[in-house]
């Protein structure tokens, strides 16, 4: 099946919101396309900015073949990866983990989401 430009502009890509705090008014980009960025006066316009930003720059990789990303979506990620550590870190892992009475997979879940 060849995809559309309609097709890309109804996937659900990331937006990112930056408020330009010297400039005023508001940045606006999705991160899964690169470049494809735009601003506006309010988060409003700057929607409006953003989808017809989204519709060049689709139209552009569509006319020169290059290939377009979609978005990552949570049935993409199983929940679980392989991590190699030094094993002081993972003694200390293991150590906090067992006075805080949680597995080591609770506390390295617990530091990962305070990090973030």
């Amino acid at each position: 099946m060849d995809k559309t430009l309609d097709y890309y502009m109804k996937l659900p890509y990331k937006i990112e919101l930056f408020e330009d705090l010297e400039e005023g008014g508001y940045a606006l980009r999705c991160p899964e396309l690169p470049g494809c960025i735009t601003c506006g006066e309010t988060v409003q316009e700057g929607l409006e900015m953003l989808e017809d930003a989204k519709k060049c720059w689709f139209t552009a990789c569509l006319e020169d073949g290059v290939p377009i990303p979609e978005p990552a979506r949570l049935e993409d990620y199983s929940g679980q990866f392989k991590l190699r550590l030094p094993k002081s870190l993972h003694k200390q892992l293991a150590q906090r983990s067992s006075e805080e009475g949680v597995s080591m997979n609770q506390y390295c879940v617990y530091l990962l989401s305070k990090g973030l």
